[in-house]
């Protein structure tokens, strides 16, 4: 490419079409650069790795950010950065210099995925030459196809899966063996960098998991919380800065680049009891490790989240077996079993206060003879501090209860009278406190009952009853209904 100045017009005007023409060269340049051969592409492996951090969150979804030192030539270079997550995000990929930001730019990136097998290697070199080495012999053979098989040319004669070691003279260059991200890099700064490369992948995944071992009053109990944390990513991530997101974050794939940087923004950290710590995150929890971890490739891992004595507990009954509207006549007698509920409260007067994250808690009990039983589990969603935590365990063997309608009759045009009969029998050897829970429907008025209730919201009432150690206990009441 040529450039001819012209006389006329000032110095500053041929300044300036000198600074055009120089732009033009190099983004010239810059488009023949990218043709270059592989073999001169920068390369960079988990050896150059000094630091990774590792964000995890409830479903699926992990944060990774990657430390490399690694030198760089200036100009227009290309990178190999291997060993990053099989299961990658690409459009997701933040890449700068901590050591020189402005000096590097990225002016083109691609993810190579296609890794090298054994079948791919064939899949390559159908249609060309390769050898087939038995202990006796080295025969050139054309490979005709891998179909549900190999198929080769050998001579004049075609042969299936003939026996020997195939012998193949080079790799394919479009083939890696790991997965590897290229990037056309434009660097003004010749020398040593630090790159800080962030991204999302798919594949990892957290839960938490809790062991409640109460007394044998059921009125006190040690809390233990584990977190299982499961890396199905396709690389492992040795000495990893681990934090845990609990809460339910809205991911749009569109704008998974806004979210790479959100971790790093934390408010104060509070102590979890353990070894994390509870941070806060924009409107959820981050739970960060207070030391380094290696997460291995296809690896469950199991961490000990925190750890709670004495945490006062409370047992509940409940018997609510109506399913059907209140103003329906109905002739059958109800009986249901009824459901046992194990109860604490989230703070600090119950030695807790944490935010809890959602998970599976699971009950034990010691029997006469010390040894822990299982009595039952229950999922919990988030649970904020200062929240009660309601764990359901089962039904009662030893209480029964029963529910009658003894009248009906209708009142007026779409105005229904209902009286009901609950009878309560407790085969325990000690008292028992039952929670009736009864809906209401449409305006309700109870005009008479035999206890006192109380009103849970605009459809449900209920009354609790203490029925003594082999004895029974009723409860009456009449409501009207306008529906």
């Amino acid at each position: 490419m040529a450039l001819i100045l012209r006389p006329r017009g000032s110095v500053e005007r041929q300044r300036r079409t000198l600074r055009m023409f120089l732009a033009l060269s190099l983004v010239v340049v810059a488009v023949q650069g990218f043709g270059a051969p592989r073999a001169e592409a920068e390369q960079s492996t988990l050896a150059d790795q000094r630091e990774v951090a590792v964000t995890v969150y409830n479903d699926d979804l992990g944060l990774v950010r990657e430390v490399r030192a690694l030198k760089l030539k200036a100009g227009l270079r290309e990178l190999s950065f291997a060993d990053v997550a099989a299961a990658i995000d690409p459009t997701s990929v933040s890449l700068r210099s901590l050591t020189a930001p402005r000096e590097l730019s990225v002016l083109e990136q691609n993810y190579e995925y296609d890794l090298l097998t054994p079948h791919k290697l064939l899949d390559k070199y159908v249609g060309q030459m390769v050898e087939i080495h038995t202990p006796t012999t080295v025969s050139k053979a054309e490979l005709l196809s891998t179909n549900e098989g190999q198929v080769y040319r050998i001579g004049d004669k075609i042969y299936l899966d003939p026996p020997g070691r195939v012998v193949l003279p080079r790799v394919p260059e479009n083939l890696v063996a790991r997965p590897t991200l290229v990037w056309g890099l434009q660097n003004d700064r010749d020398g040593d960098h630090l790159l800080d490369v962030s991204y999302l992948t798919r594949g990892m995944s957290w839960k938490a998991n809790y062991v409640l071992v109460v007394d044998e009053k059921a009125d006190k109990a040690n809390l233990n919380a584990w977190v299982t944390l499961n890396n199905q990513s396709g690389t492992t991530y040795q000495n990893a800065k681990l934090t845990l997101v609990a809460g339910d974050v809205n991911r749009v794939q569109e704008r998974f680049q806004e979210a790479v940087r959100a971790p790093y923004a934390m408010a104060k950290s509070a102590d979890a009891g353990g070894q994390f710590q509870e941070q806060a995150l924009f409107e959820y929890h981050a739970y960060a490790l207070n030391r380094k971890t290696t997460l291995k490739d296809r690896q469950t891992k199991q961490l000990s989240l925190m750890a709670a004595s004495e945490v006062p507990t409370r047992r509940q009954y409940v018997f609510d077996p109506v399913r059907s509207p209140i103003w329906l006549q109905n002739r059958e007698r109800q009986s249901s079993k009824i459901d046992v509920f194990l109860e604490f409260k989230n703070d600090k007067a119950s030695r807790l206060g944490m935010p809890l994250p959602k998970g599976t808690v699971r009950v034990y009990q010691a029997d006469k003879e010390k040894q822990l039983q299982f009595v039952g589990e229950d999922a919990i969603d988030h649970t904020p501090k200062d929240e009660l935590v309601k764990v359901k365990l089962g039904k009662a063997f030893d209480l029964v209860g029963e529910r009658n309608q003894t009248a009906f009759r209708t009142m007026g045009d779409r105005v229904v009278e209902s009286s009901y009969q609950i009878t309560l029998r407790n085969h325990k050897s000690e008292a028992a406190t039952i929670t009736v829970i009864e809906p209401m429907g449409g305006d309700w008025e109870i005009t008479q009952k035999s206890r006192n209730f109380r009103k849970l919201d605009a459809q449900r009432v209920a009354f609790d009853v203490k029925v003594e150690p082999d004895r029974q206990a009723v409860v009456t009441y009449t409501v009207r209904t306008r529906y």
